[in-house]
């Protein structure tokens, strides 16, 4: 069958960026036909409202409400408009009727991806989604494809921009938690409720897609452990600083012995460690493979531009197969690995305590976390409490208020937290003021 000399491209969804994926489709057409061997034909974009105002580049009739329809009538569907409904039952009858998919939707895929991979697999049909993981930064295809004769040990990520930017204007800045989010608001950072940002929800899901790529293994979103950093104070991120470190809302995944291990939470970064340095609203992954050793993939992870830029990508892959022939690579998920229990990650914890500055405290609390298996790496003591705003100066007995600043060893995390509740019973700790992992190190 000769190849065919034009392809058709449905887009479902005209916000930020939607447009941008039009704009470059419709800018760069004559490129991307001698990149894909046919020309890429934008024959319609569904959105919700017609009347509503758009970007002078978006030619009005383009634009249906009938979304269903126009996906039958196309061979590339690409979908932006997010969330699991009406995208999946969209996606599915695209699937249905031929058409290969490339999609941003992060959700849908953490939560549901295997029913689309399936129905792609079944009609022959590519699924890509280079977008869906940290914007413009090409990390799906390398772990789907360029270490896939490697094994993966871990990936740390910084995946979501509005927390880095938050956390990072609250480090460089010293601004207090609500003033960073409102600053990222101004700034078209965060949206207006940024409760899937700063409470991990939107860093979940991506933790989820790369730990499905990585161990070959299907994990939703339900399986990751989720922290967001709305507890993280202006204090807490001073100590990091004085002990050598930065905190970042961290994606972390890992084989271990009990499984696969994918969780979301703040986390203290030795300043030494390439994530430290990871600033704004950048993103960045940080993979440790047996054989390639450390990779870094560092870039813009959200935004219309970049996003299309990633969305792009994975048309002209698709397109080149329809062209050419052939499909991409299915999903691997031939592992079978089991989910482990949040209980059985390792980690280190930071500790900072307002304890009774008297002879003996520092002892008790040593006697305290050796008693439930995990050992000290370092203690700093200070005796200036006013150095912290929620120390005082006198504690309940009377004493003076000293901080101690514990580190420990890695340790299984129900070890570890059974430790912070042991040391929170001492009558001499007046309060366990913050408890923060340690990654990277």
């Amino acid at each position: 069958m000769p190849a065919p000399s034009a392809l058709r491209v449905a887009l479902l969804g005209c916000g930020v960026v939607g447009t941008q994926v039009a704009r470059l489709l419709i800018e760069q057409a004559d490129d991307l036909a001698s990149r894909v061997g046919a020309r890429l034909d934008l024959v319609g974009i569904a959105v919700r409202d017609i009347t509503a105002p758009r970007d002078a580049i978006i030619d009005p009739a383009l634009l249906t409400e009938d979304a269903r329809a126009l996906v039958e009538r196309a061979d590339i569907v690409i979908e932006v408009i997010g969330g699991i409904e009406p995208a999946r039952t969209l996606l599915l009858h695209a699937i249905a009727s031929g058409a290969s998919v490339v999609t941003a939707n992060k959700a849908l895929l953490a939560e549901d991806g295997p029913t689309l991979y399936r129905a792609a697999d079944e009609a022959g049909v590519d699924v890509y989604y280079e977008a869906a993981v940290a914007g413009a930064i090409p990390i799906v295809r390398p772990i789907r494809e360029s270490l896939t004769g490697d094994r993966i040990q871990r990936v740390l990520g910084i995946v979501n921009g509005t927390t880095n930017y938050v956390l990072d204007q609250m480090t460089t800045h010293g601004l207090a938690f609500d003033e960073a989010v409102a600053q990222a608001q101004e700034l078209g950072y965060a949206e207006a409720d940024p409760t899937a940002d700063v409470e991990g929800f939107d860093a979940a899901a991506k933790a989820a897609i790369l730990a499905s790529l990585a161990f070959h293994t299907r994990v939703t979103i339900s399986d990751v452990q989720r922290e967001g950093i709305t507890k993280i104070t202006a204090d807490d991120v001073a100590w990091a600083k004085q002990t050598g470190h930065v905190i970042k809302l961290l994606a972390i995944c890992e084989a271990t012995e009990a499984g696969v291990s994918a969780r979301v939470h703040p986390a203290l970064v030795p300043l030494d460690h390439p994530l430290a340095g990871v600033r704004g609203a950048f993103n960045a992954v940080f993979i440790e493979a047996e054989a390639a050793g450390e990779l870094m993939f560092y870039g813009r992870g959200a935004g219309g531009a970049p996003t299309a830029s990633a969305v792009l990508g994975d048309v002209v892959s698709v397109a080149r197969h329809r062209v050419l022939g052939g499909k991409g690579p299915a999903e691997s998920h031939y592992a079978g690995l089991p989910i482990a229990a949040p209980a059985t990650s390792r980690t280190r914890y930071q500790m900072r305590l307002a304890v009774s500055d008297r002879p003996g405290v520092l002892a008790q609390v040593a006697q305290v976390v050796s008693a439930t298996g995990v050992s000290i790496e370092a203690v700093r003591q200070v005796a200036l409490p006013d150095q912290d705003s929620r120390a005082t100066s006198v504690g309940s007995d009377g004493s003076t208020v000293a901080l101690l600043v514990i580190t420990t060893h890695h340790a299984a995390e129900s070890a570890l937290a059974q430790t912070v509740a042991a040391i929170a019973d001492l009558d001499a700790v007046q309060d366990v003021m913050s408890v923060l992992r340690v990654e990277g190190s």
